[in-house]
């Protein structure tokens, strides 16, 4: 019944997202002006770091689109609490789970979907990375997405207005887009901001990311990164669930 009530609720979603195709897109647009317009300029840069420029620089631009699109995902819920849909919701016998799960799955697929028209994108201005360190970047940015979406649904359902919830949720992605080292390695950096950036959960994914996309796969970079990925995961959608079922959604 998990399956099938989760099915429903991703297909209404789903179905709402394809009826908004331009939404997608839009979503694309930051990453993508990063790419074409910041890119070029560390071409041939010595950036601390094994692989080419771009090699740093995309894993951190998907690692990007996931926490902004995921982080702000909690919007829509809080449009539907005020319209009464999440009321109408809660009468019904599917499963609380579900009602999350479809959410999020919808989410991890759209910035899924993004994700790899940025990678095309990124082959076509000079990119080169082994196959199965792109497909791995794409597990990467699914956990995030799944992880963050979670939260932020669950973030959304304590709040009244959209007013209320924007800013926080820019208070917390702001710093940890900074501190993460998305845009540039760390290493780069002062020596305390380096060691301030680790206790960043982020900075993990970012550096594993970077291995898998010089075709390093047996690091301890990749290792850290694959739990802290699993972990923020399985905490997130706990978290979102009981928050869902206690405030009857």
């Amino acid at each position: 019944m998990l399956l099938h009530d989760t099915a429903l609720v991703f297909g209404r979603y789903a179905r709402q997202t394809l009826r908004s195709r331009s939404a997608v897109l839009l979503g694309l647009l930051m990453p993508l002006l990063h790419l074409l317009f910041f890119g070029p300029l560390l071409t041939g840069l010595p950036l601390g770091g094994r692989g080419s420029s771009w090699q740093i620089l995309v894993p951190g631009l998907l690692l990007q689109l996931a926490l902004f699109g995921a982080a702000f995902a909690g919007f829509m819920i809080i449009v539907e609490k005020n319209l009464g849909i999440v009321e109408r919701m809660r009468v019904t016998p599917v499963s609380r789970l579900a009602l999350l799960l479809g959410r999020v799955l919808r989410d991890t697929a759209v910035l899924v979907v993004q994700s790899v028209l940025l990678v095309v994108a990124a082959l076509v201005m000079g990119l080169r990375a082994p196959i199965w360190g792109i497909l791995a970047g794409f597990a990467f940015v699914a956990l995030l997405a799944l992880s963050l979406a979670s939260l932020s649904y669950a973030a959304a359902m304590r709040v009244r207005t959209p007013q209320e919830f924007g800013p926080a949720v820019n208070a917390l992605v702001m710093p940890s887009m900074l501190l993460s080292g998305l845009m540039l390695p760390m290493s780069l950096g002062p020596r305390w901001l380096d060691v301030l950036s680790h206790a960043v959960p982020f900075r993990y994914l970012v550096d594993a990311m970077r291995d898998a996309y010089v075709g390093a796969y047996a690091t301890g970079s990749m290792l850290y990164g694959v739990l802290v990925a699993l972990g923020l995961a399985a905490v997130a959608v706990t978290v979102g669930t009981r928050v869902f079922v206690r405030a009857g959604a």
